[in-house]
């Protein structure tokens, strides 16, 4: 379910209706034509600012003839405007170092299209031509026929790519919740039949009627001075004057008058969902406290039954695999308690059951005060780490939880408001009054049973169902016994054996005698936030690679707990500390990592030192595990970019079973032996690095991690890779042919070659991000904007720093099949010209400037140095690199380019995969 969009376009800002107040520091305003505007000083990153210009209006908006011109208007706001010639305004983005796509972007959805640029400078010119691009988007774009004839390929390609089983599947569970209503009727994406042949004017028309500054609201958040922002907006924006009169907001409908029903949804490709549902009517009242109080009640008492829920798909022969559930305000058409699971086909029924029965037990018993106790310390957390973190919250984060809040018409309050509302809130709050909202919850019209999977019963069979579990009588569940954390302590802590500074990084390292590395980096990024990352072991590398091995388990390591406590446990004895676990199958490492705050980074240590030292192996998690993979296979062949997903790591490591995705047989055939065999070793016998990034004393941390894993039994040094490491595949005569059993019209190409590794020539390694990124450039230029043939052309490097000498370039498109060859050709073409003809300086410009700011923000942020700083002990050229970093591009010239191309894009040495589709359209 998505964020309801807001409709109810007004000039008032929603604090002016509200016993809520607006984060005060905010200048909140509107202009005489109606346009609201909120510019807020923030220097977190310092020097850069975020802006976004949300129009109130999306495909809700469209008339009969027009669906799918909200979001084809988005696309030619890109196109050409009074001031900014067609192809310009990317370029002039490119320009003051913004990226297409990360840094320049826009959506429509339903009720709102939004344009959004995060600037990396915030100096006078780049916030001019910042707001001199919005103005022209808000009501002069020129809309030129043959611009809006180039562009229709481009969006009918984005049609193609969003059309998944997870798309379907979601779609039709709106028909069914919101039958009878308009939003059905309006998807964002529009007809493709509209898309192709509608005319500028109705394109103009659709503008011209919805895009108005009663409409519009603009959000400047960064590093500047508001007083001069406001003078700036009045200046560009006071001049906006609508086209013709208001148009009003269609009528959405109210919620058909339906009882207990059940429906199917035939989703091809898709994984079995069961859904139960309750429907109210939508309440429009404004945002208040009373209002908010009561929708958290809610939340903490379905939060309960989702955590009863979440413990039940973690037991032997769980009935599904995962849940999801929730209430909200749908669409701004209605207020929908959803509960879902997702199962094997064959266990539908099963799931159905768990959910009905117990809906019902919490419907009939309650959640205990114990339970409510638990969510309330959990949500208190959360929001007292957000509080205390407030003062470093990045621009964009800021910026787009402001247009959030205009979009569903709520009060943008401050983290400390929203804490301080909590406690008010939660203080003398029973588990009675949670539980009579519960009963509240479930006494919508309903529920409606759905259910979506590829070879579905009838509809008759699934209520079938459902009447018999209802014949199930529930009882109440058994209290919950308190529980404590166990893992506090490992020994003596450990002593230091070695320690250093690198001054000029601001990083501390120190080696513990038993062998354990801890890199310490304190920063004022984030303020109360502390990142921690554990290395364990040589990851992908460690493990054998003339077999077929379950590496797809490596999931279940964290959800199989501890041997002296479960994770259910686990999560309960941890409830009022900030932390989180994240475990994964790295090339060069098993990786623990996890963020928490100063408070809490003791907790957080004990947690992955425990994991090392005395990790369980349930054998009903791998089965879970096994069963989401079995449940989600069809999913993996439903799209050519999905089948790219699936196969590209294996089939670029030439077979490599390490970096190879597991078919039907080889999830049936595995162990749960086996899960325990192949990581077992690395945890107890692993290198260990840690890495300590964030609002942290180095003190602390050198004594918190000596009493964690400097206790643990001596581990050894890492193990250079060898032999062990992955080879590139041989080149390719012709494409290697998957299929996928999506759509006939869609096809993906891909090309890679060989190009070396990261860290044995760092020259070399700026000069591929740089060749990659004009690689990527022509690719948008000719392929998507001239072409129309793709949505999102992609083009990349991928530089091992674990593996010597691999390393690839690669390009990939989705596009329908018939242009498939025409994409090898254009990239045989680029590489050519690349290797024969320099570079302009503006087009060498317009590729670095966007990296080297992003590199520039990378660097102000946590999860950069986390990342950078691994294995600096052992390996010093990482050292090397970040120093390098974003100097070394400005290092690179044209010649440096075309010698690069020269050296490794040969014709001779391209690999190349094709995905068609597996049924072939017939001849028309």
């Amino acid at each position: 379910m998505v964020a309801a969009p807001a409709f109810a376009e007004t000039p008032a800002w929603p604090q002016a209706k509200s016993d809520l107040k607006a984060e005060p520091d905010i200048s909140f305003g509107v202009l005489g034509n109606g346009m609201r505007f909120a510019i807020l000083r923030n220097a977190t990153p310092a020097g850069q600012a975020a802006i976004r210009l949300r129009i109130g209006s999306g495909s809700l908006q469209e008339n009969d003839d027009q669906q799918g011109l909200a979001h084809m208007l988005e696309h030619m706001a890109f196109k050409g405007s009074t001031h900014v010639p067609e192809g310009e305004m990317v370029r002039i983005l490119q320009r003051k170092g913004l990226a297409f796509g990360p840094d320049t972007n826009a959506h429509t959805s339903y009720g709102e299209t939004v344009y959004a640029l995060d600037l990396p400078e915030a100096d006078a010119d780049t916030m001019a031509t910042g707001l001199m691009l919005m103005r022209e988007t808000a009501s002069e774009l020129t809309l030129d026929g043959a611009a809006l004839d180039r562009e229709r390929g481009v969006v009918l390609s984005e049609e193609r790519l969003r059309d998944t089983p997870q798309y379907r599947g979601g779609m039709g569970l709106i028909d069914v919740l919101l039958a009878g209503q308009r939003v059905p009727l309006r998807r964002p994406i529009g007809k493709t039949e509209i898309i192709r042949t509608a005319p500028a004017a109705l394109l103009r028309s659709y503008y011209q009627a919805n895009y108005r500054p009663d409409r519009a609201t603009l959000i400047v958040v960064g590093d500047v001075d508001p007083a001069a922002i406001e003078a700036q907006i009045h200046q560009r924006f006071d001049d906006w004057k609508p086209v013709g009169p208001a148009v009003g907001n269609p009528s959405l409908g109210a919620p058909a008058e339906r009882g207990m029903g059940a429906d199917v949804i035939k989703v091809p490709g898709g994984i079995t969902k069961t859904s139960l549902a309750w429907i109210r009517p939508y309440d429009s009242a404004s945002d208040s406290f009373a209002r908010r109080r009561g929708q958290m009640i809610e939340d903490l008492g379905l939060a309960v039954l989702k955590r009863r829920l979440d413990a039940m798909a973690r037991r032997a022969n769980p009935p599904f695999v995962s849940v999801a559930l929730g209430s909200q305000d749908l669409y701004q058409s209605a207020r929908v308690a959803l509960l879902s699971a997702d199962s094997e086909p064959e266990n539908w029924g099963k799931a159905l059951a768990a959910l009905d029965q117990e809906q019902r037990r919490i419907a009939q018993f309650g959640a205990s005060q114990a339970e409510l106790d638990r969510e309330v310390v959990e949500y208190r957390s959360a929001l007292q780490s957000q509080s205390d973190g407030a003062a470093t919250r990045t621009s964009p984060d800021i910026a787009y939880l402001l247009a959030n809040s205009v979009d569903e018409d709520k009060v943008f309050t401050s983290p400390a408001e929203d804490l301080a509302l909590f406690e008010r809130m939660v203080k003398g709050l029973t588990a009675a009054e949670v539980n009579q909202a519960l009963q509240a919850v479930f006494a919508g019209k309903g529920p409606r049973i759905v259910l979506q999977s590829a070879e579905p019963p009838e509809a008759a069979a699934v209520a079938k169902a459902y009447g018999e579990s209802q014949a199930v009588a529930v009882t109440a569940p058994a209290d919950a016994a308190a529980v404590t954390w166990p893992y506090t302590q490992f020994g003596t802590p450990g002593s230091v054996a070695e320690r250093r500074t690198v001054d000029d990084l601001g990083v501390t390292m120190v080696r513990f005698a038993n062998g354990v590395r801890l890199t310490v980096k304190p920063t004022k990024f984030r303020a109360d936030e502390v990142q921690v990352r554990v290395d364990i072991g040589r990851g992908r590398l460690d493990l054998p690679h003339d077999r077929p091995i379950p590496t797809w388990t490596a999931q279940a390591i964290e959800l199989s707990g501890l041997k002296a406590i479960d994770y259910d446990d686990m999560l309960k004895a941890l409830a009022a500390a900030v932390t989180s676990i994240d475990i994964s199958l790295e090339d060069s490492s098993l990786k623990l990592e996890g963020k928490t705050r100063p408070a809490d980074l003791a907790t957080q240590l004990q947690i992955f030192t425990a994991y090392a030292a005395d990790p369980a192996w349930r054998p009903e998690v791998f089965e879970r595990v096994r069963q989401l993979y079995l449940a989600n296979l069809p999913q993996y062949e439903a799209t050519p970019s999905v089948v790219v997903g699936r196969d590209f790591q294996g089939l670029v490591h030439s077979g490599d079973p390490r970096w190879t995705f597991p078919d039907r047989a080889q999830l049936l055939a595995a162990q749960p032996e086996d899960f325990s065999a192949l990581f077992a070793p690395i945890l107890a016998d692993g290198a260990i690095d840690v890495t300590v990034v964030g609002d942290v004393d180095v003190e602390e941390a050198i004594r918190r991690t000596a009493a964690t894993f400097g206790a643990l039994p001596a581990r050894p040094d890492p193990a250079p890779a060898g032999a062990d490491s992955a080879a590139f595949p041989a080149p390719t005569a012709q494409p290697v042919l998957r299929t996928h059993s999506g759509r006939v019209d869609n096809a993906a190409a891909v090309v890679a070659l060989p190009i070396g590794d990261m860290l044995s020539d760092i020259p070399r390694a700026f000069t591929a991000d740089l060749t990659g990124q004009i690689f990527k450039n022509r690719l948008i230029d000719e392929f998507r904007i001239a072409e129309g043939a793709t949505y999102s052309p992609q083009a990349d490097t991928v530089l091992s720093a674990s593996m010597p000498g691999y390393g690839y370039a690669y390009a990939f498109v989705e596009t329908p099949p018939a242009k498939v060859d025409a994409f090898y050709r254009l990239v045989d073409k680029i590489a050519a010209d690349l290797a024969t003809t320099p570079v302009s300086a503006d087009e060498l410009a317009r590729a670095r400037e966007p990296l080297v700011e992003g590199v520039k923000h990378q660097r102000e942020g946590n999860e950069y140095w986390l990342q950078n700083l691994r294995h600096t002990q052992t390996d010093p050229r990482r050292l090397a690199l970040i120093r390098a970093n974003p100097a070394g591009y400005a290092k690179v010239g044209p010649d440096d380019i075309r010698a690069f191309a020269q050296t490794y894009f040969k014709p001779e040495k391209v690999w190349k995969l094709t995905v068609l589709p597996a049924t072939v359209p017939a001849a028309r």
